[in-house]
């Protein structure tokens, strides 16, 4: 850390670095985001119920990678392999022969048929966080629903925050007509029923993750483009942008070099927020039933889970710690951000 202090300590980069390391919440949670965020994506060499390398009379396979039948390993049928299979075991046991299985056993979507009582079934030497109503493992589906979760809020915050920025310039570098104009069809925009909307939608088309990022970045960067107006509207009459408009400099040239960089204090403090309503707005639609396809994993699908079987607390007890830690993860590094970009700290 100290060589990055004195790469980034000359400019203003090194200052708001220094800044944000102070605020020891934020700093720390960043870090134990970022953490889980990597394990997340290694996720299938964490949980899953089909080892990443198989060594096999000389040769080596790696099935999280390709499908192999049976006959591969001395099998009789030409279906995809089940690793969990008695006889693919008893086949690795043989001298030479190895498969390296994840530390969990379980994809999100393998089914435990070794379950002795009912599901959902409590967590066991097997299922360390029990299964769901289906026999699915529940720390497989926590494990890959966090990623889902946070990829979807990833891309739903960098759509929603470059539409609310050019919405956000155009109104308030022009001004006018353009300016009155535009908040009026926000108005009309934002008084749409969204939920409703979805609904609708989800009873038309087939649920998918594309559609569901397709229609809340319809309604998301509304929020910020007020922000990103208020700083260009004020940057607009500055003397640096009436001297660079008598140099003939074009209109998006000083947009994006000149009022740009010193309009964007908030859009980087609303990030984490706005990822953070992006999680929630996921989880809520996934357990509203009208979010990603049933055999995907979710985080909202689980909630459901848990609120349909209030005997198995497994089940709600580990979702909305996941859930919690991770929205309580991004508002304190909101919080640290928005501190470092106060001009009234120092």
């Amino acid at each position: 850390m100290k060589k990055i202090d004195k790469i980034l300590r000359p400019g203003p980069g090194g200052r708001r670095w220094r800044r944000f390391r102070h605020n020891r919440r934020g700093y720390y949670s960043l870090l134990i985001f970022c953490f889980f965020f990597c394990l997340s994506l290694c996720s299938e060499l964490i949980s899953n119920d089909v080892p990443f390398l198989v060594v096999y009379n000389g040769g080596y396979y790696f099935p999280f990678l390709k499908s192999y039948p049976e006959t591969v390993f001395g099998g009789v049928f030409e279906t995809e392999t089940d690793y969990q299979d008695p006889f693919f075991l008893e086949q690795m046991r043989k001298a030479g022969n190895h498969a390296f299985f994840p530390i969990n056993r379980h994809g999100y979507n393998s089914i435990n048929l070794r379950v002795d009582g009912p599901l959902p079934s409590p967590p066991s030497r097997v299922n360390l966080l029990g299964t769901d109503d289906r026999g699915r493992d529940v720390l497989a589906r926590l494990l890959y629903g966090f990623r889902l979760s946070v990829l979807f809020g990833f891309v739903l915050t960098l759509v929603g925050t470059l539409l609310g920025i050019i919405a956000g310039a155009l109104q308030g570098f022009f001004g006018g007509r353009v300016d009155l104009l535009s908040q009026r069809f926000i108005e009309i925009w934002s008084s749409m029923p969204e939920l409703y909307l979805l609904i609708i939608f989800a009873s038309i088309f087939k649920p998918s993750l594309l559609l569901l990022l397709m229609l809340l970045s319809l309604f998301s960067w509304m929020g910020l483009s007020d922000y990103v107006r208020a700083e260009f509207l004020k940057g607009r009459n500055m003397e640096y942008v009436k001297a660079a408009r008598a140099l003939g400099v074009g209109n998006l040239t000083i947009m994006y070099r000149h009022l740009l960089p010193n309009g964007m204090a908030p859009v980087i403090t609303f990030l984490p927020f706005r990822m953070s309503a992006a999680i929630l707005a996921l989880t809520s639609l996934d357990f509203l039933g009208l979010g990603v396809p049933p055999s995907t994993p979710s985080l909202g699908e689980l909630l459901a889970q848990g609120k349909a079987n209030i005997d198995a607390w497994w089940l709600s007890l580990s979702t909305f710690i996941v859930l919690v830690g991770t929205l309580v993860l991004l508002i304190f590094i909101g919080e640290a951000l928005r501190e470092t970009f106060d001009p009234r700290r120092r």
